[in-house]
């Protein structure tokens, strides 16, 4: 067990710890960095799997593999880094989740999508057989959703376009198919669009920001439909949220269903401990956690948890 003491202070889903800088995810005051308590489920993935705390538990199904993306993550600065991760499930042939984090060389805008002259640069993950992907084009704009307001699909970033204008480099691996779900266009632009901006700003005010998100694609009941390629069209959506801010962690999730409403409840309508998340998943968000602090940030009061984070 990793050996850095936590408190919960009385009725709040603050959780204190020792901390460090924006780029890495534990360090003690000496700089010295601690140890990760690394799930039994994560050794099966790489590295990063076992040490970043945006992971959450690995599939243990057979046809599951941790695709990882490294580039130039900062122009200005010319930091290379982890751009992001994803679960992809060959079985499937879909994203279960994407992970990343969010901080200070992250969060600065060194590019625009505007700049992308020959317009959006959608590919194919170079990692993941192409095949298995959804086509670029026409396959999700040929699709007729099953529901009222809409008639086609359309490309939806699971990690934001605009999450990575920190780089060229960063912004065009956002493009990658296995970063993309099919999508209504009333969600893309509505309830989702709504909480990626929020997602930034949350970002921006806290000293790293750990992030996992994806679509129901496990069950029968969670699945709206297929697009004529015959991929997967998540009928959920869902954000898991870790913020580090001096000594503070604290986590909220939201879980939405893939409508297409004309108008959309607030934020607060959709928000979820990481524990009802986890329920409603079936997937074990920031397993990394050393388990006591793990319990704190995901258990607390939904209440407190709206207030900590102003989710109105």
């Amino acid at each position: 067990m990793k050996t850095i003491k936590a408190i919960m202070l009385l009725s709040t889903a603050l959780v204190m710890f020792s901390c460090g800088d924006d780029t890495n995810d534990y360090k003690i005051p000496s700089s010295e960095p601690t140890s990760i308590v690394t799930d039994s489920r994560q050794l099966k993935g790489p590295i990063e799997a076992q040490k970043n705390l945006e992971f959450p538990a690995l599939e243990q199904s057979s046809g599951n593999e941790v695709i990882v993306h490294y580039c130039l993550l900062n122009s200005r600065t010319q930091l290379n880094g982890l751009n992001y991760c994803l679960e992809w499930d060959h079985n499937k042939q879909a994203t279960r989740w994407v992970c990343y984090k969010m901080y200070n060389a992250t969060n600065e805008s060194n590019w625009a999508r505007s700049n992308w002259v020959n317009g959006d640069p959608w590919d194919y993950d170079p990692d993941v057989v192409q095949n298995e992907q959804q086509a670029t084009y026409n396959e999700l704009s040929g699709t007729n959703p099953p529901l009222t307001n809409s008639t086609y699909y359309e490309k939806g970033h699971i990690l934001a376009s605009a999450d990575r204008l920190c780089s060229s480099e960063a912004n065009k691996q956002t493009y990658y198919m296995t970063n993309i779900y099919p999508m209504v266009h009333n969600f893309n632009v509505g309830a989702w669009a709504t909480l990626e901006g929020r997602v930034r700003t949350w970002a921006k005010q806290a000293d790293t920001l750990y992030v996992c998100k994806g679509g129901t694609i496990d069950n029968a009941n969670q699945i709206l439909g297929y697009t004529k390629g015959g991929h997967i069209v998540p009928k959920y959506f869902y954000m898991a949220l870790l913020s580090k801010k001096g000594s503070t962690l604290k986590a909220i999730g939201f879980y939405l269903q893939h409508t297409d409403p004309t108008s959309w409840e607030a934020p607060r309508e959709y928000a979820v401990t990481i524990d009802e998340l986890e329920q409603k998943t079936g997937i074990d968000f920031f397993c990394n956690l050393p388990n006591d602090i793990e319990n704190q940030v995901e258990g607390v009061d939904k209440s407190q948890m709206l207030k900590d984070w102003s989710v109105q």
